[in-house]
């Protein structure tokens, strides 16, 4: 049956993630308080992007967008593009630094092509969301928080991406350190060895039991949950300034890991007013995001979810 599109324009909001977390790699994501906002509208032929904020002047402004790219995906398995978008960004996520900014562009668009076609949500569930998304990401460790909101847990299985979400204690209040450089999850991914020693993936494997733990029921355990045998000290070589950063903040005792594939830096709790980054790093106080994607015009929260599992649409 063709698809409907709706004659008004679909609002999106999605928030920068941090995954990993330290140990966690691949699986462990945590949304966080800053926002992107999207507006689609389907309209005659032809693909127009406009642009504010981070990526202005460089992001691609037609079918080659990644909100775009991910819209066309979704609209794919749905069964029919619309003729045409209009589609607006306002970024306030950092490109390329860590902080989830193709994540939110991939979970935006996917909700974006929802939200256009008349019975959407009934069509694509957010099960369906999920798998899409983080089909086109190639992991789900960014797009589950994204999506969700939250402290986040995702794997994959036969059916696709899967995902939990959970509330952190209070205690937990993140803080980012941004740097003017920008690192590249590609190249950091080949950094990473093929095999890693059977004892640093039990190291690991305890740390990210551990680590859940740690936010969500007692986070005086943060500092040693947030131990890394896995990534973090593969990649440093190609990120000194974050190495660096990263070792500083918990010689003071702060719970501080890479930001996914770097080079921005998280701490979990509150960092000592006198400590200095340097005036190569921006340092931005976030809250967690509790509530992830925001979709329809009137900016409604979600329903509150708890395991996503991917499954297909009919």
């Amino acid at each position: 049956m063709p698809l409907t599109f709706v004659a008004g324009p679909a609002r999106v909001r999605t928030p920068a993630t941090s995954a990993n977390l330290g140990p966690g790699f691949d699986a462990l994501g945590l949304a966080l308080s800053l926002h992107d906002e999207l507006t689609a509208t389907v309209t005659g032929p032809g693909v127009r992007v406009e642009i504010s904020g981070e990526g202005t002047d460089e992001l691609p402004t037609d079918d080659g967008h990644l909100v775009v790219r991910a819209m066309l995906a979704t609209f794919d398995e749905l069964g029919e593009r619309p003729p045409g978008l209009a589609v607006s960004c306002v970024n306030r996520i950092p490109q390329a630094r860590g902080l989830g900014s193709s994540s939110a562009a991939i979970v935006g668009g996917v909700l974006l092509a929802r939200g256009l076609v008349e019975g959407g949500e009934a069509l694509l569930d957010d099960a369906g969301v999920l798998r899409i998304a983080a089909g086109l990401e190639g992991h789900p460790d960014n797009v589950a928080p994204c999506l969700l909101g939250g402290f986040t847990i995702a794997w994959t299985e036969g059916a696709g991406a899967r995902a939990v979400t959970t509330k952190t204690h209070p205690d937990v209040r993140p803080t980012v350190f941004i740097p003017s450089e920008r690192g590249y999850t590609a190249s950091a991914r080949r950094a990473l060895p093929a095999d890693v020693p059977h004892a640093d993936a039990a190291f690991n494997s305890g740390r990210s039991a551990l680590l859940v733990h740690a936010l969500t029921t007692d986070p005086t355990l943060l500092l040693p949950a947030t131990e890394d045998r896995l990534h973090q000290g593969y990649r440093g070589d190609a990120m000194p300034g974050t190495t660096s950063l990263v070792a500083a903040l918990r010689s003071v005792g702060v719970a501080a890991v890479v930001s996914g594939a770097g080079p921005s830096v998280l701490a979990f709790t509150e960092v000592p007013g006198d400590f200095t980054a340097g005036t190569e790093w921006r340092a931005v106080s976030l809250g967690v995001d509790g509530g992830g994607a925001l979709a329809k015009g009137s900016m409604v929260r979600h329903a509150e979810r708890g395991t996503v599992a991917a499954g297909r649409t009919s």
